[in-house]
């Protein structure tokens, strides 16, 4: 969690900073419009210390980006996506042993700010919301299982602070981008006098995608 955090950190200082070393570049960005999708390594975080680099769930993401100047070298870049977040339990005790995948599903839409360094490299940040469409859990090992879970007990509406890097080859670039969850993945309920939250964590989530420019 320190690690993913410190990373973060390092982006956004990073690219504010570029601000004062940049020098201006015709056509350094220009209006582009296209399509996206890569590899998702996603996570819960939480106070909780079981929670690990570990506890990775592999997905993907998909979906439509639009880079819009604002000057030479800024730029804003909204995005659509479908997502794919979660974490995966390891267990192994005198019960039972195996493991389960918490996973859920996001329509996202990211609003970066974008700065090109060179015509070729830049550096995002901003902000997502997200919408959960779906979730489930899944289990292998001494017990078998593959569960919908309602979308009404968990909190539809996500939202965080994104940063990244990209490389451009034009048509095509590659990048690779920290989503750092805000908002509680489980609601506040209480049974029985008690009150709980479930699951107690934010998302977290490194994407490693492939955009192709259509314009």
């Amino acid at each position: 969690m320190k690690m993913q955090s410190n990373l973060l950190c390092a982006l956004v200082l990073f690219m504010t900073a570029s601000f004062g070393v940049l020098h201006a570049q015709d056509e350094n960005v220009t209006t582009e419009f296209g399509v996206k999708g890569g590899f998702n390594m996603s996570n819960f975080l939480s106070d909780d210390d079981e929670v690990s680099d570990e506890n990775m769930l592999y997905g993907f993401n998909a979906g439509v980006y639009a880079t819009l100047p604002i000057s030479d070298f800024v730029a804003i870049q909204p995005e659509i996506l479908f997502t794919t977040k979660g974490s995966e339990l390891e267990y192994n005790n005198a019960l039972a042993s195996g493991n389960a995948k918490f996973k859920l599903n996001y329509i996202e839409v990211p609003l970066l700010v974008r700065v090109n360094i060179t015509k070729n490299f830049n550096v995002h940040a901003g902000g997502y919301a997200s919408y959960l469409v779906s979730s489930k859990v899944t289990g292998s090992g001494d017990f078998d299982f593959d569960e919908d879970v309602d979308t009404d007990d968990l909190n539809k509406f996500d939202a965080g602070i994104a940063a990244g890097v990209g490389v451009d080859f034009s048509p095509i670039s590659v990048g690779l981008r920290y989503n750092y969850g805000l908002t509680t993945i489980g609601k506040e309920r209480t049974i029985a006098g008690t009150t709980y939250t479930f699951p107690d964590a934010k998302n977290s989530n490194f994407s490693l995608y492939l955009s192709y420019k259509l314009n």
